[in-house]
């Protein structure tokens, strides 16, 4: 592969480059612990110092690109060396080069040539006709985005750009030099182990010229980025492709050089990396890695699907060995499983990575199965399972096969639970130690090895922090110091006291804000174990946290910057217990979370060794919600974070306040002390900062924390003049290795007797200086003041300065990471207040809209009310027109019936008298049928009878007219009815109730005179 070419390309995919450990591609990882920067981790104790390539780029691509070149060591010699004249010419060709604003001090023409000119006394490339901008600090050193930025503010800002050469070493044990152009002396140097990010400008920006690297400065506490600008654009490739260069030569050197390494008390220990990832059944068709939650460090399982196990081997140190096959993939449920319930799985594939430094084994686990069915059920929320994994290798030149076992917790989810998993790991990764001897060589064959034992890394630290069965029994009969968290306690108590307790709670619970008068007797006996969850709360306040609870779950969910001592410390806490001496228990969990979340919440102090014992001690009465708040009580109401504040001033006052009450009360044993240089600090130091949790038995801690809590952190002076005053004649006899021994050993196992422990604790009640504690106190505190004072005059002026100075300093870098934390915070509130104004006015000007649109429907409302009584007055008015007509109506037809009643009542009798009528006329008046005449008839004459018949005809005229009146009259009835209908229904419509009544009434009055009238 053309070394030129393949640069060329390094310049278009890689715009950046950064030393951090993930688990994601690292292109290269820094060899030997020796190293000035092996102990920098910026907060990781396993994190190492590697390259990582990010940018807009492929890693991928550059990576299989970079691996030819660096591997090569032919072709890199001859990078380093200045090979290829010309580069220029062949790098970045379509790039665009910006002019410089500054002007260049000539250079030899080597350097016209070539961007970079070796410098002959050591293994390094020197770049010139470059530009310093300048630098700032940065709070995310390896954040891309923030490292542009800068580089865009100062590009633009620099006002006076420094001529500066470049030196870039070839090995990351190196330095990186800032040189002047013209006399080469040295500006500046950056051990390269401190470089943490490299970034260049993109192309088509105006700072497509210019690249910068940030460096931890200030013992790791402050980050700065160094801004530089190339006159040859296409160096910026080739100096980032130079720092890659330097991580992966130092690892090359070893392995080239051809020489044994020196032999060291580990040299037959071999180590080994072994990563577990599980892959799952997608359903469609590929199988993609389950997500691992990385504060749980728990795998996230869904039951009832397909899938796949992958296993990658890796040696890290020592000679290599070469691992031939894998005979053997095996899983089980559980943990510390027997090797006959382990169960094989299928294997797919085995053999050895791209790039030749892994082996990976691959095999396919069908969950379905009987004997897997334990993480194939769904387990609850925040519960998890443990899983064993295991793998047999082959190996070419060992004697037996080499086991490594994997233990790892799962969480079987729901199918329908979405996972989260972008910025979480997706495996479990495990280091192990194999500890060989070599064989004796039988003829010519090849150098064998024989087992002596395999152990990881976690049983090694378990092997520190956890107690044997061998180490107990020893603890208790030898030197052994005794463990935290050893020691029984009783819930059993005495029904009479349980009986005083309750009616104390019971009157304490009516007024939380005053403590009954026998509560401090009380709480100097020994508050009941079953009640001290309780007791404590009320005790310190916390009786209503509701704010704090929600905080805390808040605060959890946060990454804290001193994760990696409190995950250190978690294993180190109460090994003697059961509750916490499982790695990943639950007792684990919760205490991991309680330190992790005060170290956000007070972020002046964090997290400091000794906080865990004591949040473990609250653990054990209250859940972890509570046992946050009390602790945050402790530490802020009961003044124990003072004592870590301005370099532990508050501690040492403490320190003195001690030794000056010795004096008074133990004045022999604190002469003995002073003979023999034993000072406060070098015994008590535990006893104040964990108060006494982390070597004491726990009864006679939980009595001190139920002291504390009643009385102040005046008690722990009490509890330490108790344990010197019952040891006194044992110290007087002790020099000073013996005193400190005496300390740590004995002391704390004298106290494992419970009847011990309460007689010292009767006697720390029963001291006076209980009662006279707090002024003596203040006393010495004043004298310790003093003392200070002359101490400081008496100190040199330049000493007291630089002392001051430093004091300043750490009080300035603390106040700006406070301004920056309030300016971010008030940007955030007004931000929100201008959201939740916003709000408000949009809401006042619904409201507005609204109301307007009330008081207008008010008016018109009004206004058809004033519309409608003016119609009920007209509609009131016309019923009475019409009603009087009506009434005149039926008066006038009621003259008109009796009129004709008359004519009729006349006619009728007219008829009767008539004896030629009443043959021609029916009683109802009617013409009846004429029959022939008899003969004697025949002599009426046809006058007559023309007569009748003409006064007949008037009288049916004069009938049917009536009648037609009568009918008239009944339709104007009941057009009138019809009127007063749709009249009452316009009222019922207005809901006038009132008129209502009217016009039933009127309704009722007419209908009467209607059918009186028919």
């Amino acid at each position: 592969m053309d070394d030129k070419a393949l640069v060329g390309k390094i310049s278009v995919s890689s715009d950046s480059v950064s030393t951090l450990n993930s688990e994601d591609f690292v292109l290269v990882s820094r060899l030997g612990d020796d190293t000035p920067g092996s102990s920098i981790n910026n907060g990781s104790d396993d994190e190492k110092t590697g390259l990582k390539i990010v940018g807009n780029g492929s890693e991928q691509q550059l990576q299989k690109e970079l691996e030819d070149v660096l591997m090569d060591p032919s072709v890199a010699d001859q990078i380093l060396s200045g090979g290829g004249g010309g580069w220029g010419d062949q790098v970045g060709g379509g790039d665009h080069v910006s002019q410089p604003t500054t002007a260049v001090p000539p250079q030899s023409s080597s350097s016209e040539c070539s961007p970079s000119t070796p410098i002959p006394d050591e293994d390094s490339v020197v770049f010139n006709k470059l530009t310093y901008l300048g630098c700032a600090s940065v709070n995310a050193p390896r954040s891309e985005v923030e490292a542009l930025c800068m580089m865009t503010v100062l590009r633009g800002q620099c006002q006076l750009p420094l001529d500066v050469t470049l030196s870039v070493p070839g090995v990351s044990e190196g330095t990186v030099r800032l040189l002047d152009p013209q006399t080469s002396t040295e500006i500046a140097s950056y051990p390269i182990y401190k470089i943490m990010f490299c970034v260049r400008g993109h192309d088509g920006t105006p700072e497509t010229d210019c690249f910068a690297f940030t460096e931890s400065h200030y013992n790791a506490e402050i980050f700065r980025i160094h801004v530089f600008r190339c006159e040859i654009q296409e160096a910026v490739s080739r100096i980032l492709y130079s720092f890659a260069t330097a991580f992966r030569r130092s690892a090359k050197k070893t392995v080239l050089s051809g020489l044994a390494p020196p032999l060291t008390p580990d040299s037959d220990v071999f180590t080994f990396t072994v990563s577990l990832e599980i892959k799952e059944d997608d359903g469609k068709g590929t199988f993609s890695a389950v997500a691992k939650d990385k504060d749980k460090n728990s795998f996230k399982l869904r039951p009832g699907m397909d899938k796949k196990v992958f296993i990658y081997v890796q040696q890290t140190s020592n000679k290599e060995l070469s691992i031939e096959r894998c005979f053997g993939l095996l899983l089980s449920p559980g943990k510390n499983v027997k090797n006959s319930d382990m169960h094989l799985l299928d294997l797919e594939s085995m053999g050895k990575s791209s790039d030749g430094k892994s082996y990976i084994i691959t095999g396919s686990w069908n969950p379905n199965t009987p004997q897997f069915q334990a993480v194939n059920e769904e387990t609850a929320k925040d519960t998890f399972i443990y899983m064993t994994t295991a793998v047999d290798l082959v190996i070419t030149e060992v004697e037996e096969p080499v086991r490594f076992l994997l233990e790892t917790r799962v969480r079987v989810c729901s199918p329908n639970e979405r996972l989260f998993w972008p910025f979480s790991k997706r495996s479990y990764t495990e280091t192990f130690y194999l500890k060989l001897r070599q064989m004796e060589r039988k003829r010519n064959k090849d150098t064998l090895y024989e087992v002596l034992s395999l152990e990881s890394e976690l049983k090694r630290e378990r092997k520190k922090t956890t107690a044997s069965p061998n180490i107990l029994q020893s603890a208790s009969q030898g030197s052994m110091p005794l463990l935290s968290g050893s020691g029984d306690v009783s819930k059993e108590c005495a029904e009479k006291i349980l009986e005083t307790w309750g009616d104390l709670l019971s009157k304490w619970h009516l007024n939380l804000s005053v403590r009954p008068k026998q509560l401090p007797a009380l709480v100097r006996s020994g508050v009941p174990e079953a009640l001290r969850g309780e007791v404590w709360q009320l005790l310190a306040g916390c009786h209503n946290n509701d704010h704090q609870v929600e905080e805390y779950r808040t605060l959890i969910t946060k990454e804290s910057p001193q994760d990696s001592a409190i995950t250190r410390d978690i294993n180190r806490t109460f090994p003697a217990h059961d509750y916490f001496k499982d790695t990943g228990g639950d007792g684990q969990d919760s205490l991991y979370k309680i330190c992790k979340a005060y170290s956000v919440y007070d972020e002046e102090i964090g997290y400091c060794q000794g906080q865990s014992f004591l949040a473990a001690v609250l653990l054990l009465h209250m859940p972890e919600e509570q046992a946050f708040s009390v602790l945050v009580k402790i530490m802020f109401d009961y003044g124990l974070r003072d004592l870590f504040k301005q370099n532990f001033e508050d501690l040492h006052c403490k320190f003195f306040q001690l030794e000056r009450l010795m004096q008074e009360y133990i004045p022999d044993l604190y002469n003995h002390f002073l003979n023999v240089g034993l000072e406060a600090h070098m015994y008590a130091s535990q006893w104040f900062l964990t108060l006494f949790t982390a070597k004491f038995p726990l009864y006679m801690v939980f009595h001190i924390i139920d002291l504390l809590l009643c009385e102040g952190i005046s008690v722990i002076f009490n509890v330490a003049l108790a344990l010197l005053k019952t040891s006194r004649e044992d110290l007087l006899a002790t020099d000073f290795e013996g005193a400190l021994k005496f300390f740590r050993v004995p002391v704390p196992k004298r106290y494992r007797s419970e009847e011990n422990a309460k007689k010292l604790m009767e006697l720390a009640c029963s001291m006076k200086v209980l009662q006279s504690t707090l002024k003596k106190l203040k006393k010495y505190e004043k004298e310790y003041d003093s003392m200070r004072e002359q101490q400081e005059q008496q100190e040199a002026p330049i000493e007291r300065y630089e002392r001051e100075n430093r004091r300043l300093q750490e009080a300035n870098m603390r106040l700006e990471q406070e301004n920056d934390d309030l300016a971010h915070e008030l940007v955030s509130s007004k931000i929100a207040l201008r959201k939740d104004l916003d709000n408000a006015e949009e809401k006042a000007d619904a409201l507005n809209k609204e109301l307007l649109m009330t008081k207008q429907k008010l008016v018109d409302s009004e206004d058809e009310k004033r519309r409608l009584e003016e119609e009920s007055a007209q509609l009131k008015e016309m019923c009475r027109r019409e009603l009087g007509k009506s009434e005149s109506e039926i008066k006038k037809n009621g003259s008109i019936i009796g009129e004709y009643k008359q004519v009729k009542a006349d006619r009728r009798f007219l008829v009767e008298g008539c004896e030629k009528c009443s043959i021609l006329f029916n009683k109802e008046g009617r013409l009846k049928a004429v029959r022939k005449m008899k003969e004697g008839s025949e002599e009426e004459t046809d006058e007559e009878k023309e007569g009748l018949k003409n006064q007949l005809r008037e009288m049916e005229l004069e009938l049917a007219q009536t009648k037609l009146q009568l009918v008239e009259a009944e339709c104007k009835i009941q057009d009138l009815e019809h009127t007063l209908g749709l009249a009452l229904n316009e009222v019922q419509a207005a809901k006038k109730t009132w008129f209502n009544r009217t016009l039933t009434s009127i309704k009722t009055v007419t209908g009467a005179q209607g059918k009186e009238t028919t």
